[in-house]
């Protein structure tokens, strides 16, 4: 599927999700000071709840909880600028190929970092804002793995 294509659907999805876009980029706002915290309750979450994927990661654990906090913020910043974002997921989605990330890891990844999220957030958290970052993740996944789809068929042809 196009980029264009990809950001229209996206833009479907966020005008489905208009007062959703707001809940998150709250939300991730109020957890984002606690950014260390965040990375580190993801990662101990999700090799528990995965221990499979722990040789996905590299030893240097702090450039990658680096990297996903960057994500994360680029996500936030990109809500309302769609057509910017998808690119870039896509490519993601693209080098997740090589480090051994599967489709079916996915909805693992985004279930634990909204489980991390709600317990760093505390009682501030709500089943509103677990649902808005549910949709919003179920998306961003769908166009990474996209990303990661174009580059397996680009590689063989």
């Amino acid at each position: 599927m196009g980029t264009r294509l990809v950001a229209e659907r996206l833009r479907d999805e966020a005008s489905r999700m208009s007062l959703q876009t707001e809940t998150l980029e709250t939300s991730f706002d109020l957890i984002a000071p606690h950014g260390d915290e965040l990375m580190d309750e993801f990662y101990s979450r999700l090799f528990a709840a995965a221990p499979g994927v722990r040789p996905l990661f590299s030893g240097d654990m702090r450039r990658q909880k680096a990297m996903l906090l960057s994500a994360l913020v680029l996500v936030r910043k990109s809500l309302r600028d769609l057509d910017r974002l998808v690119p870039k997921l896509h490519a993601m989605g693209a080098r997740h190929v090589e480090y051994g990330a599967l489709p079916e890891h996915y909805p693992v990844v985004a279930s634990v970092l909204i489980e991390s999220m709600a317990a760093v957030a505390g009682d501030a958290w709500t089943a509103e804002i677990g649902q808005a970052w549910s949709a919003a993740l179920n998306v961003v996944a769908g166009v990474m793995i996209e990303g990661a789809e174009s580059a397996g068929q680009a590689e063989a042809a």
